[in-house]
């Protein structure tokens, strides 16, 4: 048998599926309220280096937050306890910040109702005031 050549093995790498994100996992099971809290920390910690690199203007990396931000932020609606909500939603809105998505922060602030969470981020990010 002979060893595959360069171009087949270029070709199959190629031919690999792009990478999966945490956000583009399905869901098998409705999520409890620590689950989902769990999965938008998990979207947001993976989604983070994307947010740095959209806010330096790659349409690629964008792309990739914006999904990630949209899945967290359908995540979060279904969380009914009001802090866990909260909390969750504070992950987004520092997500956005680093993204420079300036507009979506200052809604998703609007709907945090826990009153220390929304103080900790007016300190961290004070343009959501403006």
């Amino acid at each position: 048998m002979l060893a595959p050549s360069a171009t087949e093995r270029a070709m199959r790498w190629f031919a690999r599926k792009t990478r999966r994100d945490i956000w583009d996992e399905a869901i098998e099971a409705p999520l409890g309220d620590i689950e989902a809290a769990a999965r938008i920390r998990a979207i947001c910690d993976a989604a983070a280096p994307s947010a740095t690199y959209a806010a330096q203007g790659d349409k690629r990396e964008g792309e990739r937050y914006e999904r990630a931000a949209k899945v967290a932020m359908e995540i979060a609606m279904n969380i009914s306890d009001g802090l866990m909500r909260d909390d969750a939603v504070r992950r987004i809105v520092d997500l956005c910040m680093t993204a420079n998505d300036l507009k979506t922060a200052q809604i998703l602030f609007r709907a945090i109702h826990a009153g220390w969470i929304r103080e900790t981020l007016q300190r961290d990010h004070p343009t959501l005031m403006s």
